[in-house]
C-alpha cells in the first residue's frame, strides 16, 4: 500500500489514479456509511447508494443519466445495481462540485478516465481557471464592501442630520453615488 493508505495510486492524482476503497476521508459532516465502502464484491441498489452518500435516489439516477456514474447493471426485475466503488465515485463528485466543478465537466472527465484516459492535466487546468474566477469574485466583493462602508457612513451622517420623523432619502442618495461612480469611471477611460 502506498503512502496515505491508497493502493495502486498516489496522493496527487485522485482524478486518474486508482483509489483504494479501504481509506475514506468522509469529512466531519458526511453521512457516508463506511461499512459499505470496503467490500468491492457488494452491489448497491440506487436507494442504498443514495443513503450511503447522503443523496437522493433521483440524484443517483441523474448522475447515471449524464454520465457521472457509469450505466448501472440491472436486476431481473429492472432495478439498478451499482458496484460498491460507486460510493467513492459519488463522494469525489460531491467534493468536486463543492469546489466549483460542474456536472458536465465531471461527466466528461470521468468518461475519459473510464475509457482509460488520464484527464489529470484537464482537471488541473480547470481548477486553475476556477481559482482565478474565485479571486475575481473576491476582488469584486471587496470593492462592493468598500462602497457599502462609504454608503453607510454617508447614511449615518444623513440619519444624524435628519430630525425625528424627517425623511433622510437614503435610497435616493444611491442614485447620486451611482452617478459619481459613472462620471469618475468615464473620466478614467479618457
Amino acid at each position: 500500500m502506498g503512502s496515505g493508505g491508497r493502493a495502486g495510486g498516489c496522493l496527487h492524482h485522485p482524478c486518474c489514479c486508482k483509489l483504494s476503497t479501504k481509506v475514506l476521508d468522509s469529512g466531519m459532516s458526511s453521512r457516508v456509511h463506511t461499512a459499505l465502502v470496503g467490500d468491492n464484491s457488494k452491489t448497491l441498489h440506487s436507494g442504498t447508494l443514495a443513503k450511503a452518500t447522503g443523496l437522493s435516489p433521483d440524484t443517483i439516477r441523474h448522475y447515471e443519466r449524464i454520465g457521472v456514474l457509469p450505466e448501472a447493471a440491472r436486476t431481473a426485475s429492472g432495478y439498478r445495481v451499482y458496484p460498491a466503488t460507486a460510493v467513492n465515485r459519488v463522494l469525489v463528485v460531491q467534493r468536486a462540485l463543492s469546489i466549483g466543478f460542474t456536472l458536465a465537466e465531471l461527466a466528461d472527465i470521468l468518461k475519459t478516465k473510464d475509457a482509460g484516459g488520464t484527464p489529470c492535466r484537464r482537471v488541473f487546468e480547470l481548477a486553475k481557471v476556477k481559482l482565478s474566477a474565485i479571486e475575481a469574485d473576491i476582488a469584486a466583493l471587496d470593492e462592493t464592501r468598500r462602497k457599502m462602508v462609504k454608503i453607510l457612513a454617508e447614511w449615518q451622517m444623513r440619519m444624524h442630520e435628519a430630525r425625528r420623523g424627517q425623511k433622510a432619502h437614503l435610497l435616493h442618495s444611491l442614485t447620486d453615488a451611482v452617478e459619481v461612480t459613472r462620471y469618475s469611471t468615464l473620466r478614467r477611460k479618457r
